[in-house]
Parts: structure tokens; C-alpha cells; sequence
């Protein structure tokens, strides 16, 4: 088990196809108001989750001016927790 623990630990976060509001709104560096606004405005792509939640697509937050290699440390805690 020791093996398995030492592998997880070691992961980099990896930036999926969505992200949550929060997250968009921490790697943007705008408030969450700012994001829901975007989103309004047809800035920002969204898609729902099964269970109805709002994530925003990585390729929109493309388009604003986020650049995935620029990730922030907030950004990188907010996105990758281990155990959840």
C-alpha cells in the first residue's frame, strides 16, 4: 500500500475539460459575480453536470486570456484534492 500512497502524493493536478465556478473565477482572478456575469453575457461556455451543477469549459476560459501553464497556486489547491 505504501507504493500506491507514494504514486498518489506524487501526481501532478491535471486541468480537465471543466471547471467549477470558483475555480474559473481564481484562475481568472475576478469574483464569482464576474463569472456569472461572463456567463450571461455568452463570454463563457458552460455545461451542466447530471446532478445540475454549473461548470465552465476550460476552452472559453482559453479565450478570455487564461493560459494553463500560468496556474496559480489557489488555482492548483482549488483543482486537485486528494481523497475526494
Amino acid at each position: 500500500m505504501a507504493v500506491m500512497d507514494s504514486a498518489v502524493t506524487t501526481l501532478e493536478p491535471r486541468l480537465g475539460r471543466s471547471v467549477s465556478i470558483d475555480q474559473a473565477a481564481t484562475l481568472l482572478n475576478v469574483s464569482r459575480r464576474t463569472i456569472y456575469n461572463r456567463i450571461r453575457e455568452g463570454r463563457l461556455n458552460t455545461i451542466r453536470t447530471i446532478g445540475g451543477s454549473q461548470r465552465v469549459l476550460v476552452e472559453s476560459l482559453v479565450e478570455l486570456g487564461f493560459r494553463p501553464q500560468a496556474f496559480s497556486a489557489a488555482a492548483v489547491q482549488m483543482s486537485f484534492v486528494p481523497g475526494r
